[in-house]
């Protein structure tokens, strides 16, 4: 069964896909935003996101594999010392991707894929504790749309009269 097996292939061989993803994972651990295509940022993301966990145990052996899919020693250096801090309290969802649009040249859509910051307010989970609404009568429910109805009717006289003052000055 090929169950769950799919992989965004970008349309090239292994040896060019591997190169390419270390070369954006490298801009993006260093820069920690960059804009490139829909498709290499979403297959990006889960690349990105299996060395971020690999920067949180920390271990030797996770930094030296962490180098051969990296391929860049000084910036693996710099995730597993410095930028790891701000993983440390988050169980994955590193990264976030925005759209962005089309490319002019070639239609292709474009995405900004960046690092969530340790203090992204986007991430708190709230809490169940809602208040629920009290329920108002049924009188009180017909009533109040009739209200909310005549209400811009009075406003808009009252915009007129603003107008003719302003073109009279």
């Amino acid at each position: 069964m090929r169950h769950r097996k799919h992989r965004n292939q970008l349309g090239v061989k292994k040896e060019h896909r591997e190169a390419l993803l270390a070369n954006l994972s490298t801009a993006l651990i260093q820069r920690g935003r960059i804009k490139t295509t829909l498709k290499k940022a979403k297959a990006l993301r889960p690349f990105v996101e299996k060395v971020i966990t690999l920067a949180k145990k920390g271990t030797l052996h996770d930094r030296r594999i962490a180098i051969s899919r990296v391929r860049d020693v000084g910036v693996v250096h710099e995730l597993f010392e410095e930028k790891v801090e701000q993983f440390k309290d988050r169980n994955g969802g590193y990264t976030r991707i925005y759209k962005i649009g089309t490319r002019r040249g070639d239609a292709a859509e474009m995405a900004l894929i960046e690092l969530i910051d340790a203090d992204d307010e986007g991430y708190a989970k709230k809490g169940k504790a809602k208040a629920k609404k009290a329920e108002k009568p049924a009188a009180e429910e017909a009533a109040a749309p009739v209200a909310e109805a005549e209400a811009p009717a009075e406003e808009a006289p009252a915009a007129e009269e603003t107008k003719q003052e302003e073109e009279a000055k």
